[in-house]
């Protein structure tokens, strides 16, 4: 009898961060043969896996059967390896017309229009075997081997509350909403639709790419009293000038992210600059919202995103934007509009130094030298950052940003030295904050939060 898959995961999307079980049986050997070990292949791929005889699998995994004479897998502790966050644009995306490539790279939250992932997601294949061992003491594998369908990970996880949906043996969370195919698709974010961003605030929004749905997103300008500004459609298809390619087979091009906040359209949108110059987007929106191209009509694939971009602030509050990766494994953002302060803690190595100058023909007094000194300073700097009054609707938000493996402060739009390594834009920090409250209006009336980080950085000063 051949191997069988009795349990796999429910549905082809898989975050990471849950249970992947796979359940295999083969009764009659596991009746009749000793030793009984099933072995699981595991491919991991950038491209639809093609299993071969000369395919040389990512791993392999044995058990034993058990009571039941099945054999379970848990392969989430292995999958997540191979998954992580992207922090850079794709080569071939560009940033203010500079073409992305390895020796002129650009963070990903720059970018001009759109940027495949890199490491967020992959293909994964399993071809599951029975082993045993013959009368002979000789080890055999079963020659009717069984391979999976080609499953996507997902560089995300899931919460408790996630609902999960089971069929028989088999479950799962079912991103479906995610892949945008109707006017309910939502980008990959949990953040609520109408977002606030300054003018120079850079961001992304990452959204899933089956079966090349989205042709375009359209991107509609309006001015603080609503009135619509301007309208471009951005075609994914065409970038720098020339194709961009829909490459079905290879992942990066199963997830793709687009630069819609007011520093990535500074970056190459002369519409979008004119409305700054003529000082009628402030206080205004940007909508976004992604199409597939149809005749006589485009039809809409996602939900309408709104970008709220803040008036000048008059109170000289420094503005602070966060990004942060947040439960699917893309980013999210928010700027701190509010009182900051900032504290600057230092730590420095000492030393007894002698007094006068003893290497000398005779000894001289200088007043500068002796007692007790300071060999180096290294210092930290921390960040306490306040919320405006916000709705209930961004606590998922805040409470993801709490509990982010990766955060990190995101400068603005600016003028760039020729030859800039970017290397001022993206500033890694870590979150000290260790719990969130989640407020209501019910019991908090006004809801506002506050946040601190510390620069993950430490400034190392001169050494004497």
């Amino acid at each position: 009898m051949a191997t069988q898959i009795v349990q796999a995961p429910l549905l082809p999307q898989l975050p990471v961060g849950q249970e992947v079980i796979f359940a295999v049986s083969n009764n009659t050997i596991v009746a009749t043969q000793l030793n009984v070990k099933f072995v699981a292949d595991v491919y991991i791929s950038t491209n639809t896996t093609l299993i071969s005889t000369s395919a040389t699998p990512t791993a392999t995994f044995k058990t034993t059967p058990n009571n039941a004479g099945v054999g379970i897998f848990d392969f989430s502790r292995v999958v997540e390896n191979y998954v992580s966050a992207d922090n850079m644009a794709f080569v071939g995306s560009s940033y203010k017309g500079t073409e992305t490539t390895n020796n002129t790279p650009h963070p990903l939250h720059l970018i001009d229009k759109y940027s495949r992932n890199s490491n967020t997601l992959r293909y994964l294949t399993i071809e599951f075997k029975t082993q045993y061992t013959d009368t002979n003491g000789d080890i055999v594998l079963d020659n009717t081997p069984i391979v999976t369908t080609d499953f996507e990970l997902l560089n995300g996880y899931l919460k408790y509350t996630d609902e999960l949906t089971i069929d028989g043996n088999e479950f799962g969370f079912s991103l479906g909403i995610f892949n945008l195919s109707d006017s309910n698709g939502r980008f990959l974010t949990n953040a609520p639709t109408t977002q606030y961003a300054n003018l120079e605030d850079y961001g992304t929004l990452a959204f899933l790419a089956p079966n090349n749905n989205v042709s375009f997103i359209r991107l509609k300008y309006f001015n603080s009293g609503g009135v619509q500004l301007g309208t471009e459609d951005i075609y994914k298809l065409v970038q720098n000038g020339a194709t961009n390619p829909n490459q079905g087979t290879y992942s990066s091009s199963r997830l793709l992210y687009f630069g819609c906040f007011p520093g990535n359209l500074q970056n190459w949108s002369s519409t979008f600059q004119a409305l700054v110059t003529g000082g009628t987007i402030q206080g205004g929106s940007i909508e976004v919202q992604a199409f597939a191209e149809s005749f006589p009509t485009s039809l809409a694939q996602s939900k309408k995103y709104t970008i709220k971009v803040n008036c000048p602030d008059t109170k000289g509050f420094e503005s602070i934007r966060l990004c942060w990766l947040n439960q699917w494994g893309v980013w999210d953002y928010y700027t701190f509009n509010k009182k900051s302060v900032r504290s600057i803690t230092t730590k420095g190595s000492t030393y007894q130094q002698q007094a006068g100058t003893w290497n000398r023909a005779a000894y001289r007094i200088d007043s500068y030298k002796g007692g007790k000194k300071t060999f180096r300073v290294n210092a930290t700097e921390k960040i306490t950052m306040n919320t405006d009054f916000v709705s209930e609707s961004e606590n998922v938000m805040f409470e993801e940003l709490t509990n982010s493996p990766e955060v990190y402060i995101l400068k603005g739009y600016q003028d760039d030295i020729p030859s800039s390594a970017l290397n001022q834009y993206v500033i890694p920090v870590r979150l000290t904050t260790s719990s969130f409250t989640k407020k209501t209006i019910a019991n908090d009336k006004l809801i506002q939060y506050s946040f601190e980080v510390e620069k993950s950085k430490t400034l190392r000063t001169q050494s004497v």
